[in-house]
C-alpha cells in the first residue's frame, strides 16, 4: 500500500474519540504519522458555527468524520461548513465519512404533506461540494440513489459475525432475530454468516410510537437469542421484545444494533430489561450513562473505516470490507484467531 498518499483527516464536534482512534488506526496501517487537521469549530454566542482550518489543503485528500447524530441539526451544520471551507481552500476531493446518518428514518413519504429530509440532506450535502460519502449501515438502502456522488454504505454485520463467534461458544444454540419484518433482510445477513437460524418478531401499531401486539415467527424455546437492528433510539420495541422472547422461552437473549442512538429513557429500560446484553458500534459517541450501563458494551468501527478511508484514497475496492476474511485480520487485536 502506498504510503505517500496525501490524504487528511478532518473532525467536527460530533464524535472526536472515534475521529482520534481512526487516526490511530490508519497510523499503524501506513507506519507514518496520521493526525486529525488543526482546525477550530466552534459556535458564536447566538450559536452560529464558525470553521478555521489552519494547515494547508491544498490539492489534498480531504476525510471529513462527522456523524449527523444528536444534536443532529448542529452536527450537520458543522459538516456542511467544514465542507464549504475545504472547498474555498482548493481541497481536491472531500469525502464526507458520516457512520451514523442522521433522518435516514425519514426516507419516504409517511403520509399526506410530510417530507422527505432524507433527500433533502442528500442534496444539502453534495451542494456543499462534498464529493463523495462513506457510511455505515444506511437505514435504508435507496437513499444511496438519493445523491448525485458516489456513496459507500459499509456493514456492520461482518464485524458483528466476528464479535458473535468470540464471545458465543456454542453457535449451535444461537437464532438471530428480526424485530420486526423490515428487517429481515439484516438478520438474515447475520444468520447466514454466523450459520444460525431465524425468527422474527412481529409487531402491530395502533398509532406511531405505540404497540399494539407482537408476535413471534419462529421457535425460540431454549435458545440464545441475538436481536438484530440498525438503530436503538428510546429502546422501547428492543425492550419488548426482548420479554417476549423470554416469555416464549429462550434462555438468553441479547441484542447487536449498529447506532446506539439510546435517547430519553432508553438506558435505564435496557439496564432494567430481559436483555443480558445490548451491542452497538462506536458510530455514536457514548454518553456516560451508557458507558456506565451493566448490560452495554460497544465494537469499534475505527479499524474498518481507517481500512475504508486508505481504500477509497488509493482508489482500491471497497466491497472488500464487506467479509469476515478481510475483517479478520484488521481486527486481530480485539478478536485473536479470526
Amino acid at each position: 500500500m502506498k504510503s505517500d498518499i496525501q490524504l487528511k483527516l478532518i473532525s467536527g464536534n460530533a464524535n472526536r474519540p472515534l475521529a482520534e482512534a481512526i487516526a490511530r488506526r490508519m497510523t499503524v496501517y501506513r507506519g507514518g504519522p496520521v493526525q486529525l487537521a488543526n482546525a477550530r469549530v466552534e459556535r458564536f454566542n447566538d450559536k452560529e458555527i464558525f470553521v478555521e482550518v489552519f494547515d494547508n489543503v491544498r490539492d489534498e485528500d480531504m476525510f471529513i468524520i462527522q456523524p449527523t447524530s444528536n444534536p443532529a441539526n448542529d452536527n450537520l451544520m458543522e459538516l456542511l461548513i467544514m465542507a464549504d471551507a475545504l472547498k474555498r481552500s482548493s481541497a481536491q476531493r472531500i469525502t464526507a465519512v458520516i457512520p451514523y446518518f442522521g433522518y435516514a428514518r425519514q426516507d419516504r413519504r409517511t403520509s399526506a404533506r410530510t417530507p422527505i429530509s432524507a433527500k433533502l440532506v442528500a442534496n444539502l450535502i453534495t451542494n456543499a461540494g462534498i464529493d463523495r460519502v462513506l457510511t455505515v449501515d444506511l437505514h435504508a438502502g435507496q437513499i444511496q440513489g438519493f445523491f448525485d456522488i458516489p456513496v459507500d454504505n459499509l456493514y456492520s454485520a461482518p464485524v458483528f459475525a466476528l464479535d458473535i463467534k468470540h464471545n458465543f461458544k456454542k453457535l449451535d444454540e444461537v437464532t438471530v432475530v428480526s424485530p420486526d419484518v423490515g428487517g429481515v433482510a439484516r438478520a438474515r445477513e447475520l444468520a447466514k454468516r454466523i450459520d444460525a437460524g431465524l425468527a422474527i418478531v412481529d409487531k402491530r401499531r395502533s398509532r406511531p410510537g405505540e404497540i399494539e401486539s407482537m408476535t413471534v415467527i419462529g421457535d425460540v424455546k431454549d435458545r440464545v437469542c441475538i436481536i438484530v437492528d440498525d438503530i436503538c433510539d428510546t429502546a422501547g420495541t428492543l425492550c419488548a421484545a426482548a420479554s417476549l422472547l423470554k416469555d416464549q422461552g429462550a434462555k438468553e437473549v441479547h441484542a447487536y444494533i449498529t447506532h446506539g442512538v439510546l435517547s430519553g429513557p432508553a438506558v435505564e429500560r435496557v439496564t432494567n430489561s430481559a436483555l443480558k446484553s445490548l451491542v452497538v458500534t462506536d458510530s455514536i459517541e457514548q454518553s456516560a450513562a451508557v458507558r456506565k450501563a451493566r448490560n452495554i458494551r460497544a465494537v469499534p468501527l475505527a479499524p474498518l473505516l481507517a481500512q475504508a478511508v486508505l481504500n477509497i484514497s488509493n482508489g482500491a475496492s471497497v466491497s472488500m470490507l464487506f467479509t469476515e476474511e478481510t475483517l479478520g485480520p484488521i481486527y486481530e487485536a480485539f478478536y485473536p484467531g479470526h
